[in-house]
């Protein structure tokens, strides 16, 4: 049975509109709306278990869909079910079993040590003292935190604040957890540590994850299943490798590094993608030219120090899906 599923959702937003040289008293008394459609008829379910990478452009309908998901919104119409329940309707019990980060949110108390806050989560999660200590001793090792438990929230960097509130989210063990944009302003470093860790708790305790990001690393690593929305419309729903294949284009990318400045190449089926001296890179259609034809004509006609043959990443292909 599935934990989350949506069917047919639309959410819509009543904007107040306020207009130029319409005086305040009739804006009072006769206000005019706009209603902006943010969610538009989504339908997916996600299983005990998955992963799920849940990506689209600023304004698609992302966080939308998780303040659905958690209780915070109501759809305009069609059907929300979170443990097969209706999550406006049983807050309370979803809560148990749930756990949310928002990366620009902290759910710790400003003026609290870390410590203390593990001590709060197990009083308002009515966790067992045994069940609690293992938890949170393990928690402590994975996210690498043992260095600042006494300080409060307060004192603590961003990459420290991150590990807390995901320590928090994971300590009373929830079923399903939603992170939107879990790794924002964080360095490389502490990214890597929470995407194993997120990989980890996932193969340890089953957890699905609901994840939402910009970055493409977050996705590629830990993501086992892509959903792509855009204006608030489901574009694509499966494995990273069927996202590629669907998306990834007929072309791949040649970048050359000449040994003096070149002009650009003037050839057929070579359209320029960048040129910066001696610098240069095209796109070549797979259908054309294969990629050891396109390096040996390049390596046969000019003095070239170095050629690399690329493929398409995510983010290519992301930057190329939202550019249009």
């Amino acid at each position: 049975m599935a934990q989350i599923e949506l069917i047919n959702v639309v959410k819509d937003y009543k904007i107040r509109q306020r207009e130029e040289g319409r005086s305040k008293f009739m804006e009072f008394v006769r206000p005019k709306y706009q209603f902006k459609r943010a969610v538009d008829g989504i339908n997916f379910s996600v299983e005990p278990g998955e992963i799920v990478g849940y990506i689209g452009p600023n304004g698609a309908g992302k966080s939308t869909t998780i303040k659905m998901l958690t209780g915070i919104l109501t759809p305009t119409s069609g059907q929300v079910r979170v443990f097969g329940h209706n999550p406006c309707k049983n807050r309370i019990q979803n809560a148990m079993k749930m756990g949310v980060v928002f990366g620009q949110r902290s759910q710790l108390l400003w003026d609290l040590p870390v410590r203390d806050t593990f001590e709060l989560f197990k009083t308002m999660y009515r966790m067992e003292n045994q069940n609690f200590i293992r938890q949170r001793d393990r928690l402590i090792e994975m996210l690498d935190m043992e260095d600042f438990l006494s300080q409060a929230v307060r004192q603590l960097s961003l990459g420290q604040r991150m590990r807390a509130n995901l320590a928090m989210c994971f300590l009373y063990q929830p079923q399903v957890v939603y992170l939107d944009e879990p790794t924002i302003g964080l360095d490389v470093l502490v990214k890597d540590k929470i995407r194993e860790f997120l990989k980890q708790i996932n193969q340890e305790e089953g957890t699905t994850i609901l994840l939402t990001t910009h970055d493409t690393q977050d996705i590629e690593q830990v993501a086992q299943r892509l959903i792509l929305i855009d204006n608030g419309q489901l574009l694509f729903d499966g494995n990273q490798d069927a996202f590629r294949d669907r998306y990834q284009g007929l072309e791949f990318m040649v970048e050359v590094e000449f040994t003096e400045p070149q002009a650009s190449l003037v050839h057929e089926y070579f359209r320029a993608n960048d040129i910066k001296g001696s610098f240069h890179s095209y796109w070549v259609p797979y259908e054309k030219m294969g990629r050891g034809e396109a390096i040996t004509y390049i390596a046969s006609n000019y003095s070239v120090s170095d050629i690399k043959v690329r493929e398409l990443g995510l983010e290519d292909i992301l930057k190329n899906i939202y550019a249009e």
